[in-house]
């Protein structure tokens, strides 16, 4: 059931992207659409963990899960749904898998945390993947808001790195709620601020939100991206390790880059291919002592 499970994640993770990109072609405006389909998911799962006995509604006022939603799902998910207007959804999907080597990035900048020889080579390997994956758009003929878009999603990345980072080291004050709670309750902030974010900047065309694409997108993306997936997730976080299941940022974006090209024809050039492999590489190698870690593990199980 676990390489079952962790199959299905890297499926789910893989095709969300795609999903986001069906969603905003239709014409769903992006902060909108993602505060919707965070919040849905959230309240949901939350209202499920409040009937199990495992929440607290006084969790919704914590601070620091407001700080961890507005990092985790305000920030990624604003950019990722922004930047696909002109992005890829193959091109995003591997830009996204840049999360693990900013937050080492911060951890050295920010915490002076000291890092491996490897961590370093993966990091400056990763971003000459990124140069290359933004490259084609670099021309004389410059798509200005593809550029635009690759940045606002490494922006987005950061703060999700910072998130991560911040929530590390106040895990310990909650301890004793499962991680699906938590869960629930950062995408409960986050798809509020996204919300509030669209009331102020998008005009919402409300004709557009009940054409088959983007009630299929909408739907898709909460129940299956945010709500099946982020449990799975947690489920293989309880089961094997927090290593092991992070591992879907290996593979999804292979899965993302194939399946924008199979089934939306999304250009793919040699140029691309080989910065999203150069990107990938660089987080494997970055990220190679926790992979040994884990295979140490797997071993003595």
């Amino acid at each position: 059931m676990i390489i079952i499970n962790y199959m299905i994640l890297c499926l789910i993770f893989g095709t969300t992207f795609l999903a986001i990109k069906i969603g905003v072609d239709a014409g769903t405006p992006p902060f909108f659409s993602a505060g919707v389909r965070f919040f849905l998911a959230g309240i949901l799962l939350f209202i499920w963990m409040l009937l199990r006995k495992e929440a607290k509604l006084s969790l919704l006022l914590r601070k620091e899960l407001w700080f961890i939603g507005l990092g985790l799902t305000f920030s990624t998910f604003a950019a990722l749904y922004w930047a696909e207007q002109y992005v890829s959804s193959g091109m995003a999907a591997v830009l996204s898998a840049t999360g693990p080597m900013i937050i080492i990035i911060i951890q050295v900048i920010a915490l002076h945390k000291k890092v491996t020889v490897s961590s370093l080579i993966g990091c400056a390997i990763g971003f000459v993947g990124v140069f290359m994956l933004i490259l084609p758009n670099l021309t004389v003929k410059s798509d200005g808001y593809a550029v635009l878009g690759c940045v606002i999603i490494l922006l987005g990345e950061t703060g999700y790195a910072a998130a991560t980072v911040y929530s590390k080291q106040v895990n310990s004050l909650f301890s004793t709620m499962s991680p699906i709670t938590l869960n629930a309750v950062q995408m409960i902030c986050g798809g509020t601020a996204l919300i509030v974010l669209s009331l102020f900047t998008e005009k919402i065309n409300y004709s557009s939100l009940f054409t088959g694409n983007t009630i299929g997108s909408l739907l898709y993306l909460t129940i299956i991206g945010s709500m099946i997936g982020h449990t799975i997730y947690y489920w293989l976080v309880v089961r094997t390790n927090p290593i092991f299941p992070s591992t879907w940022l290996y593979i999804s974006p292979i899965i993302a880059l194939i399946i924008g090209h199979w089934i939306y024809k999304e250009a793919v050039s040699s140029v691309s291919i080989i910065g999203s492999l150069t990107i990938i590489s660089g987080v494997v190698i970055a990220n190679a002592g926790q992979i040994r870690s884990l295979i140490r593990r797997l071993k003595v199980e």
